[in-house]
């Protein structure tokens, strides 16, 4: 199927690692323009330096996405650079583990605000190009809005907020075209999740517990396989679909996990 993507401009946030880099993947074999926004110089040159090699065309543009000046600058080097903006991936994230026990108002807040908020600020910086381009943007969230985790209470939050903008906006921007959808993820085997397996005592044996209550395969959704379904919501092959939530995740969040 042709997605009709090719020399599309897509900034995804976050996009130099994990989930974010197969979304870039994936756009690139689509003959799109991915443009990486992000704080880590380091990775995003890295990324940039490996996506190129597949012959792809990248861009990038750093800023710290919690810092509302840094996402304008941003924004409109990328204005200024392509002209035009097709698409927007909003992407990065951390679960931080600010619990409800231990955690405490300053550190909600700040989840809240490394989570969600710049998904806002990207949002309305990005919309006048948008309306332009009648482009599109997708969400990238978790399952712990709906299932809940234990010990996360800010991530999850956060989440749900993503979740309940996806439909706000997708009702806003009826009137522009401009289409809002989001993709909702559990289990992903990212260099994070990686990180936070190796927390556990035995991590192989906690990966394998996790694994086995994926219903579809027994296995972890792959970057690759959340960035295919980014492209078609960006693409005007998905062109009546806004404000769903699609969930990429083997069955997890819906069937029941003792199968």
């Amino acid at each position: 199927m042709d997605l009709h993507l090719k020399g599309k401009v897509i900034i995804v946030t976050g996009g130099s690692k994990g989930i974010g880099y197969g979304i870039c993947e994936q756009l690139i074999k689509e003959d799109a323009i991915p443009v990486i926004v992000g704080r880590n110089k380091e990775t995003i040159s890295q990324a940039v330096e490996v996506l190129k090699t597949s012959g792809g065309k990248v861009g990038y543009a750093y800023a710290e996405l919690s810092d509302p000046d840094a996402c304008k600058n941003a924004v409109e080097q990328i204005k200024n650079e392509y002209g035009l903006i097709d698409g927007l991936v909003n992407n990065a994230g951390i679960n931080d583990g600010v619990s409800l026990e231990t955690g405490d108002f300053e550190a909600f807040t700040q989840s809240i605000h490394r989570n969600l908020t710049h998904y806002y600020m990207m949002a309305h910086l990005c919309l006048p190009a948008l309306k332009k381009s009648k482009g599109a943007i997708v969400n990238i969230g978790s399952k712990t809005s709906i299932t809940g985790q234990g010990g996360t209470s800010g991530y999850a939050a956060a989440n749900g907020g993503r979740n309940a903008l996806t439909r706000e906006w997708a009702v806003e921007l009826l009137p522009y075209s401009v289409r809002v959808n989001a993709v909702i993820v559990a289990e992903s085997y990212t260099p994070l999740y990686q990180k936070w397996i190796q927390t556990f005592p035995d991590p192989v044996q906690k990966l394998h517990e996790i694994e086995s209550r994926i219903p579809l395969e027994n296995r972890m959704t792959t970057p690759k396989e959340i960035g295919s379904t980014v492209c078609f919501l960006l693409s005007d092959q998905s062109s009546h679909t806004t404000g769903q939530l699609l969930f990429v995740d083997g069955g997890y969040t819906h069937l029941d996990r003792s199968l």
